[in-house]
């Protein structure tokens, strides 16, 4: 332990000529050993989740406008899709690969845990979907299928991973995965997120505005996008949401502004809402701060890495495809608890010395904010931390199986406990509609408001579809409850109808 050794060293006393004196070193030795120990369970037990992070580079200089633990590692849940995005982009750039090039989706890519877009073993996507599915869902297949493709497997991938970054000067990070999904090794920092984010922007222009698309249609299906942000917040363009329980909730995001350009990364937030918040007030803070002239700066490493091989590598992959492959247990567990955004960076709020921290965001209710997420397709909490994949090391597959069982059973009592809360069914109540979740989510809140007793239980949560959000009421017991509870918010000046959903 670290901090027993820097302990140690403090401690070394000079030799005692008597007896009695390296007696008492000893014993003053022990004791500190153990009081160390002992303060660091303490501290790690009282960070109660993973340990806030935040940095904001001014892509225009790469000076650094603000920063708080951004040397410290942290679990990039699924920021890592931006650098299987990057080796895309990078493929794309040097012709191996076109936007129409098929994407097979090998056993393995077709078991990832969710979020996912589903498509089954032996079946493919282009190029193209793949990238949409994974800047909009963060979709954990579409980025192993992708990495298996240009790597030729899961491993092969990794190291290519980790040669960019080496090659981009992101010193902290390990990469073992091209989707983010559990591994105790893949660990990276907030300022190596940012200078990923920032080489994104500069070195393909031509494919960046993937990171902008809110939605994308895929079959019959319309999938909605993660970022929050986009839409709502002026000047941002992307980049990327991450979720696992162990990560908390990440965001590296890019801003363009009257000349302006920053990226912004925030690790371990407490909830999508709180982690969304603190970086508003991130870019209003800093934004203003930026430098509107472009100065050359060494923000990102031009080092070239080793070009990978396409054509090999699907040939591998070609074979593995055809091969006999045992389906390994994958768990697809879902945590489908939402922290609630009262608890808001609690964590570590106290021991920031950011004033923007200190500063309490503006919060919906509790039930509100659960019950405004769209099922299944909101944020990346689909991500689950039981998952074994192949670049999961022995140990942790041991630590996997062993909570297992204990987080299967207690996410099947959550899922029932809450299927009628998160998927209301029977006779709805409709306000309206919104080209943005969070303006759907403003109109539930207004309705709520006037609607009195009508409207004590009903659940608000919202629907995307092609065009925008729509905002809901459901929960009622039959048609009768529906149609006055409508009645109740019509006579209150609300718009509404009621229907089967």
């Amino acid at each position: 332990m670290q901090a027993e050794s820097d302990l140690v060293s403090r401690s070394n006393l000079p030799a005692s000529s008597s007896q009695s004196g390296k007696i008492l070193a000893r014993m003053f030795l022990g004791f500190a050993i153990a009081t160390a120990t002992v303060t660091v369970t303490v501290d790690a037990n009282a960070a109660g989740g993973p340990r806030y992070a935040g940095i904001v580079i001014d892509a225009n200089t790469g000076n650094i406008l603000y920063s708080e633990n951004a040397d410290t590692l942290h679990y990039p849940a699924s920021l890592t899709k931006m650098m299987t995005v990057y080796l895309t982009f990078e493929a794309l750039e040097a012709g191996r690969i076109t936007l129409d090039t098929p994407v097979v989706f090998s056993r393995n890519a077709a078991a990832q845990a969710p979020t996912k877009l589903g498509v089954g073993a032996g079946r493919s996507v282009t190029v193209r979907d793949a990238i949409l599915g994974i800047v909009t869902k963060s979709a954990n297949d579409a980025a192993m299928a992708l990495g298996e493709m240009l790597g030729g497997s899961e491993e092969g991938f990794a190291r290519m991973m980790n040669d960019k970054a080496r090659a981009l000067g992101m010193t902290r990070t390990t990469y073992r995965n091209p989707n983010g999904l559990p591994n105790t090794a893949q660990m990276t920092t907030a300022r190596d997120q940012a200078r990923l984010g920032i080489a994104l922007r500069e070195h393909f222009p031509q494919y960046y505005g993937f990171f902008s698309e809110t939605s994308f249609r895929f079959g019959n299906r319309v999938i909605p996008g993660h970022n929050h942000l986009i839409g709502s917040v002026r000047g941002v363009d992307g980049i990327k949401t991450g979720y696992t329980r162990a990560a908390g909730y990440n965001l590296a995001t890019s801003v363009k502004v009257d000349g302006r350009s920053i990226v912004g990364v925030v690790l371990g937030g407490a909830s999508t809402p709180a982690r969304d918040n603190q970086m508003r007030k991130l870019i209003a803070e800093y934004l203003p701060q930026a430098s509107t002239r472009h100065i050359a700066s060494n923000v990102i490493a031009q080092t070239p890495a080793t070009t990978p091989n396409v054509q090999a590598a699907s040939a591998r992959m070609a074979d593995i495809n055809r091969a006999k492959i045992k389906n390994d247990e994958t768990a697809e567990v879902v945590d489908t608890q939402q922290p609630s955004s009262a608890a808001a960076f609690a964590a570590i709020a106290p021991k920031s010395v950011n004033p923007l921290l200190a500063a309490k965001p503006a919060q919906r209710a509790a039930s509100d904010e659960v019950a405004s997420i769209t099922p299944s397709d909101d944020g990346d909490e689909d991500e689950v931390d039981t998952v074994t994949t192949a670049s999961t090391s022995k140990a942790d597959t041991k630590i996997v199986k062993l909570q297992r069982a204990d987080k299967a059973e207690k996410a099947e009592k959550v899922a029932k406990a809450s299927k009628a809360e998160r998927d209301p069914t029977g006779w709805v109540v409709q306000i309206g509609v919104s080209s943005s979740k969070d303006g759907a989510s403003d109109l539930l809140d207004a309705a709520r408001s006037k609607g009195g007793k009508a409207l004590r239980s009903a659940k608000p949560y919202t629907v995307a579809f092609d065009g925008g959000y729509r905002a809901r009421f459901g929960g009622f017991d039959d048609q009768n409850s529906a149609i006055n509870a409508c009645k109740a918010l019509k006579r209150a000046g609300v718009k509404c109808w009621a229907s089967m959903e």
